[in-house]
């Protein structure tokens, strides 16, 4: 993409290294033409819109008092990143922004030295920096470490957790906290300015010293320098508000406005000279810039690939009339069912960890607001307060995305499974799932659920199933998991008898003979497409079995199933190791069923970003992939057969 007609300033500095030589009006008009391409790019591939437009100024002000090369910058979750990835050599590739092959949305050390540390997933950044300020000081190093974070991920318990061990590691650290929920008072914004240059300052520093010194000399000195102590803590309390970071020995300078390029740029020059732990509070306006994410920061969190916004409300970069609105879908599906089991059951509530309306909750939240519960950045915490409502009466559906189950694998084991309590976990983005890449794939919940004792674990192939499924828990009051993918959702997928099969069965939907396609959830539809495609091809009928339960597994049908054919093809959307493939052909070994056992799913790696469909065809999830993979196990056969 040619944007150096629109973006001339830019072009003309190339990267960070350039901002030293623009004023102050300059200054201004660089983070407009930043801005505008965050737009145009982010529009057209989708992506993390809101927080990005937001930091602008943070990015520009960070690169001009801190060096990339030397010092280390180490952001949290990455939504705030797309600034510093355009300063950061990454201008010529911007355009390829989440696209296969191309840059990530996010921070990604495998891209860039300027990338410190990856970040996907929230409240990481205060513990990366403070192991990579702690190994400064072991190796005799001097560059700066800061931490940006956001006000949203500071709620996390590793970032407290972070915070927490800061005091006791002993070294120099700042830790920025991205704020863009508060307004900010120029009277306080000023005060904290003049507070930040006088805790620097070297006379105030040796004064300060020289009456410690002082105290400590003469006789009860040490009640004199406690109680100067108290007093100054007390002036600074009628100065600025009290908070929790000095309690926990960070020192604390704001808040301070975060468009103001100046201002920032003094206070880090200054935070160079502290020699102490310090938070810098700084408050930004999520979405500046696009008058539609400035008024609705929750719908333009993270956008989609091809969304449009009105020309007349002020946002640059479009030429559309519409908002994108998203397709029905499984998450909205799940949602519906969950309000409909509320309906009937007054004991049935909601919890998500601020995803609301990723988990399309909007509507239960509105109908049963005292039955709704967001705690946050908190998947542990989630999931334990999941259990404790299970265990006081209640009937909990926790709604996570699969890449955030991952946080929370102890409370899944200890709080819920272990405990038998009636949590309904429900797991969405479950399999691969596009542009935000590796740390976003729903891989690991399938084969590390798998391993918890009593935890049910479904898959629906459809709306039907869906309710089936969600109704099945209610009435039976077990800890179960239920996952489902990205993307819309079938109505109905062919049952033949047209009613679901009874709870815990897997189901066979069509019968042929010799090879069987075992698929549940969202592979149920590519092993139905391979199957009419071999027909189309005028070769035997293949039999197609819906897993629909993971755990337990029904062994009934899959003997069935196994000891009349020769081939079971078993496609799973997340990872092989540990999967289902693997569980059914150690029991076909086991029992010596004639059956050669061929999985089809994600192998040892991680996925980067591409489009969903990319990924798919990639690992072979496809109904040409499987029917690649019929080949290839005949193919073995017949190779062990002459062998």
């Amino acid at each position: 993409m040619d944007c150096a007609n629109r973006t001339p300033l830019l072009q003309s500095i190339r990267n960070y290294k350039g901002l030293a030589l623009l004023g102050a009006d300059e200054i201004d008009v660089l983070c407009g033409e930043i801005r505008d391409l965050i737009l145009d790019v982010t529009l057209r591939n989708g992506g993390h819109l809101g927080g990005s437009l937001g930091a602008v100024e943070l990015c520009v002000a960070l690169l001009s008092s801190f060096n990339p090369e030397r010092d280390k910058i180490v952001f949290d979750v990455g939504h705030q990143t797309y600034a510093y990835k355009i300063l950061t050599d990454r201008l010529d590739k911007f355009h390829t922004l989440r696209k296969k092959g191309g840059i990530s949305g996010f921070p990604r050390r495998s891209e860039s030295a300027f990338d410190a540390f990856d970040a996907g997933h929230s409240s990481t950044s205060i513990s990366a920096a403070l192991g990579f300020a702690k190994a400064r000081d072991l190796r005799g190093q001097g560059h700066e470490v800061v931490a940006v974070i956001g006000d949203g991920a500071l709620l996390n318990g590793l970032a407290f957790e972070g915070l927490n061990n800061i005091s006791s590691c002993d070294t120099k650290l700042t830790v920025v906290l991205n704020d863009n929920k508060m307004s900010i008072s120029p009277r306080v914004g000023g005060m904290a300015e003049h507070l930040a240059k006088l805790s620097v300052s070297a006379p105030y520093n040796w004064l300060k010293r020289f009456i410690k010194e002082q105290c400590r000399a003469m006789a009860g000195g040490r009640r004199v320098e406690n109680k100067l102590d108290r007093m100054k803590t007390k002036l600074k309390s009628l100065l600025l508000p009290t908070n929790m970071f000095e309690e926990m020995d960070i020192s604390y300078w704001g808040p301070f406005d975060g468009h103001n390029v100046r201002e920032m740029r003094e206070i880090f020059e200054l935070s160079k000279l502290y020699q102490k732990p310090l938070l810098i509070h700084v408050v930004t306006q999520k979405g500046r810039g696009c008058a539609e994410a400035e008024a609705m920061p929750s719908a333009f969190h993270g956008v989609g690939s091809g969304t449009v916004i009105r020309k007349e409300s002020g946002g640059r970069g479009a030429d559309a009339a519409a908002v994108k609105i998203p397709p029905a879908d499984w998450s909205g599906a799940v949602s519906d069912n969950i309000s409909r089991l509320a309906e009937l059951d007054g004991r049935v509530v909601a919890c998500t960890a601020a995803m609301e309306e990723g988990t399309r909750l909007q509507d239960f939240r509105r109908r049963f607001p005292e039955r709704f519960f967001d705690v946050g950045i908190a998947e542990g915490h989630m999931l334990t307060y999941a259990a404790g409502l299970a265990a006081g009466g209640m009937r909990p559906v926790a709604c996570i995305y699969s890449t955030f189950l991952q946080r929370a694998m102890d409370q899944v084991v200890h709080d819920i499974g272990m405990q038998n309590l009636p949590v309904l976990i429900s797991v969405d983005r479950a399999g691969l799932n596009g542009e935000d890449g590796e740390t976003h794939q729903g891989l690991l919940d399938m084969a590390w659920c798998r391993a918890v004792p009593g935890l049910t674990i479904c898959a629906p192939r459809d709306m039907e199933d869906l309710a089936f499924m969600m109704s099945g828990w209610l009435e039976r009051d077990i800890p179960m998991m239920i996952r489902y993918p990205k993307g819309a959702a079938p109505r109905s997928v062919s049952h033949g008898t047209g009613v679901p099969a009874p709870w815990g069965r897997a189901e066979i939907l069509r019968h042929g003979s010799d090879i069987c396609l075992i698929g549940i959830g969202a592979t149920l539809p590519i092993m139905l497409e391979a199957a009419v495609k071999r027909e189309e091809m005028n070769m035997p009928a293949l039999t197609v079995v819906d897993l629909r339960f993971a755990s337990p597994i029904d062994w009934e049908t899959l003997d069935g199933v196994m000891s009349s054919h020769s081939t079971a093809i078993v496609a799973e959307d997340g990872y092989m190791a540990g999967g289902l493939g693997e569980a059914i052909a150690a029991r076909a070994a086991s029992f010596r069923y004639p059956c050669a056992v061929q999985a089809v799913g994600v192998g040892a790696r991680y996925v980067p970003h591409a489009t969903r469909a990319e990924q798919l065809s990639e690992q072979g999830l496809t109904p040409e992939g499987v029917l690649s993979a019929i080949e290839s196990a005949y193919e073995g056969f017949d190779s062990a057969a002459s062998g």
